[in-house]
């Protein structure tokens, strides 16, 4: 088995192995499995920026054309290192952040298959398992964020998160089967290869639509961007994770790795430039009105997704190469900001950005890595946060018609990155100590090391960006583009517009960050944000969806058997005699009526025991009248020569009989028909208008030429393809399998329905 694939075994029985032992030594087996899996990954940079594409089968479908390979091209490889090297650090930090905490095992082993089913997600070269893989960590996210299940809040949040996500990825599953209908695979490498055939398809653009759809609900875009901030419910750890590097990123990925088909189309660019753009400015604006540093953070993110979304979309080579650079930029510095915001918590007791400052005196580690960590995320030289920045301004500056839009947006948006940057470092660490709940001071080395050694890797890239151009970047903008690529990262570009830039970048920043305090409090009185935002139509919409569903529940499952069978007997025939009404189905054979044919005594035999049922004033009566309709028709398969499938009735009738008197004796039936006269002539209409239908549904079918060819493909390949010569079970057992077992389910339910009604009626409770 290739290491690729074998790479995601590790990780799910690495995560199943969590389980079993101690939450502390889970914490440090967690860390050890996902820095080994770094390790391997970081194995290939030298092979994969030489152009090496690495590929391996793991799970296919032949029958049904599932390819099901796995390919580690430079974009994958980018995930991967990401995806495990930040979830090393998290699982160190989440042993000691949730020391003693009855949950921690629980969310290690959810966090150890969540990066398993990411790592699924971006090496898959195949889009059903791509599909697979996606869903599950929409699934796994929903257990993370949920973590605190006994909070409504983190329930709701947790629900929120399953809903967005789940629905969007309906609507990818969509689009990837109409892709790879167009395709002819569904290899995503073969889809790209196959870019022609599937852009000349009827379907190509709703096809395009339904994967933009499900990569704009798993990244937060607007107006799926509600459910991001909502799922701070999560503790920090999860938080980290997810928002840096992992599941938001995603859909991010997913716009990434079919720019290659769709770069060619018009619609494709606009709708990621523009929906990017304006995810971006949302971030920034709502950002700037809170002060819980985690709902901060979290809008921060949005903006930095929609920043990314917006870099695809612009699609030459320096928006692709702004964008990578600015993905790896964005996972250092906001893994380090969501993890010091959580020793802050933590240590503090708080995560109120207006209550709290001068913490660098009792939390010296703590700020030099929040200073570090921020002088990134506000573009700052010499960190990768500076090299990124302007990539950024300068792929905006060859944008064409939409360049003043963007940089004028983008210039008030960076400022505002600038100014939170500042909240999140000088405002919390320097200045005057306010009061905490708890006795500030840095924790133990085990949280402290994620976030000081994440800070250092922005500052060491942006010392480096010629090495981290070549092993990271310039695979990763091949992949993108789909095409060879020269990438060149420098950290000075010499005096330019682009410079200009940068700089008034930074003292807007710094003129809203002195300003913040002011600023909060009037976005926070602007009420439209949040009464006419997405958020409140989501719930408007999720309580009339669960409204809706009380009424039809009330008005379908009433509680009464009798209504119960009715409405079923009665659509039934309504459906049946309404297709023959709009098809023109309504046929009837010619029939010959000669001599008296012996088989009419069985037929007899049937419309007595009907009319002898119907009649019954005793239900014990009733049951045998109803047997004799049975043997009735066992009679006439024999007479038609089906001895076989005649036997098979006569012991089932038989068995249904017998159990049936002997219930009948157990169980409290009464006796009485206690129907008024209204509701049998409404029961007598139902019961007629069933038999209407089946009789023209048989008549139809009588009078349409026989085709032999199904019973005699069964006949013919009985034998040879299943090794049974009696057809009818080969057909029961082969053929229609799952038929069968679908039989033998609902069977034995009924056993088992049988089994509770008598054990009540042996208690006397069988209401």
């Amino acid at each position: 088995m290739s290491g690729i694939a074998l790479a995601l075994l590790v990780g799910a029985g690495g995560s199943a192995a969590m389980a079993f032992v101690p939450a502390r030594l889970a914490a440090w087996l967690g860390a050890g499995l996902a820095a080994s899996l770094c390790a391997f990954y970081a194995a290939h940079l030298g092979a994969v920026s030489t152009g090496a594409v690495p590929a391996a089968a793991f799970w296919g479908v032949p029958a049904l054309d599932i390819a099901g390979g796995l390919r580690l091209d430079g974009l994958a490889l980018l995930f991967a290192l990401l995806i495990t090297g930040i979830g090393a650090l998290v699982f160190l930090y989440a042993g000691s952040y949730m020391a003693g905490d009855a949950r921690l095992r629980r969310l290690l082993v959810m966090l150890g298959l969540f990066m398993t089913a990411m790592l699924g997600a971006v090496t898959a070269d195949d889009a059903i398992l791509l599909f697979i893989f996606w869903e599950l960590t929409s699934l796994a996210s929903f257990f993370l964020v949920g973590t605190n299940h006994q909070s409504p809040a983190a329930r709701k949040a947790a629900l929120q998160a399953l809903l967005v996500t789940g629905g969007g990825g309906l609507a990818l599953l969509a689009g990837l089967v109409l892709v790879a209908i167009a395709a002819g695979t569904t290899s995503i490498s073969g889809m790209i290869a196959a870019a022609p055939a599937v852009l000349a398809h009827p379907a190509a653009e709703p096809a395009m639509l339904l994967v933009i759809a499900g990569a704009f609900a798993k990244s937060a875009q607007v107006p799926f961007h509600f459910w991001l901030p909502n799922a701070m419910a999560a503790p920090t750890p999860v938080s980290a994770y997810l928002h840096s590097a992992t599941m938001v990123k995603l859909g991010v990925y997913l716009l990434a790795r079919f720019n290659p088909l769709y770069q060619g189309v018009a619609l494709w660019h606009e709708l990621l430039m523009w929906a990017g753009l304006a995810t971006a400015a949302t971030g920034a604006l709502l950002a700037l009105r809170e002060t819980d540093l985690k709902r901060v953070l979290a809008h921060t993110t949005v903006t930095g997704l929609g920043t990314l979304v917006m870099l695809i979309g612009i699609a030459p080579e320096l928006s692709a190469t702004a964008a990578v650079t600015f993905l790896l930029v964005h996972a250092f510095y906001k893994a380090a900001l969501f993890l010091v915001v959580g020793i802050v918590d933590h240590e503090t007791g708080s995560r109120d950005g207006a209550a709290l400052g001068g913490l660098g005196r009792a939390m010296p580690l703590t700020a030099v890595a929040a200073g570090l960590a921020a002088f990134s995320m506000a573009g700052l030289p010499p960190f990768v946060g500076f090299v990124a920045k302007e990539l950024l301004y300068e792929a905006k500056l060859g944008a064409g018609p939409a360049s003043d839009v963007l940089i004028v947006l983008g210039f008030l948006i960076n400022a505002s990155m600038v100014a939170v940057a500042g909240v999140l470092s000088l405002r919390l660490f320097l200045g005057a100590s306010r009061p905490t709940p708890e006795t500030p001071h840095d924790p133990h080395w085990a949280m402290i090391a994620g976030p000081v050694l994440l800070a250092l890797l922005g500052l060491a890239a942006g010392s480096m960006p010629a090495l981290v151009a070549d092993l990271v970047v310039e695979p990763a903008v091949r992949a993108i583009l789909g095409r060879p690529v020269a990438v060149t990262l420098k950290l000075w570009h010499g005096f330019n517009l682009v410079l200009a830039l940068s700089a008034a970048t930074v003292l807007l920043g710094v003129v809203l960050f002195l300003a913040w305090e002011r600023i909060v409090p009037g976005l926070r009185r602007a009420e439209a944000i949040d009464r006419f935002g997405p958020a409140r139509f989501y719930e408007r919409l999720l309580a009339g969806t669960i409204s809706l569903a009380e009424r039809c529940t009330g008005l379908v499952q009433h509680g009464h058997l009798h209504g119960y069978i009715a409405t079923l007997f009665a659509a039934t025939a309504i459906a049946l005699l309404g297709t023959l009404a709009v098809r023109g189905g309504f046929d009837a054979p010619a029939f010959a009526f000669g001599a008296l044919d012996p088989r009419a005594l069985a037929l007899v035999a049937i419309v007595v025991g009907v009319l002898a049922t119907v009649l019954a004033r005793s239900v014990l009566v009733a049951v045998m009248a109803m047997g004799l309709v049975g043997f009735a028709v066992s009679l006439l398969f024999l007479l038609f020569g089906a001895p076989d499938v005649a036997f098979t009735q006569f012991a089932v009738e038989t068995l249904l009989v017998v159990i049936l008197a002997a219930a009948l004796v157990i169980l409290p039936i009464a006796t009485r028909d206690d129907r008024a006269p209204r509701r049998k002539l409404a029961d007598a209409a139902v019961a007629i208008l069933a038999g209407a239908a089946v009789t023209a549904v048989l008549l139809a079918v009588l009078a349409t030429p026989f085709d032999p060819r199904l019973g005699a493909w069964f006949g013919a390949n009985s034998y040879p393809a299943a090794h049974g010569r009696n057809v009818v079970n080969v057909i029961l057992v082969d053929f229609r399998a799952l038929d069968t077992l679908g039989e033998i389910m609902v069977l034995a339910i009924a056993a088992f329905a049988v089994v509770a009604l008598l054990r009540r009626a042996r208690t006397g409770d069988a209401r």
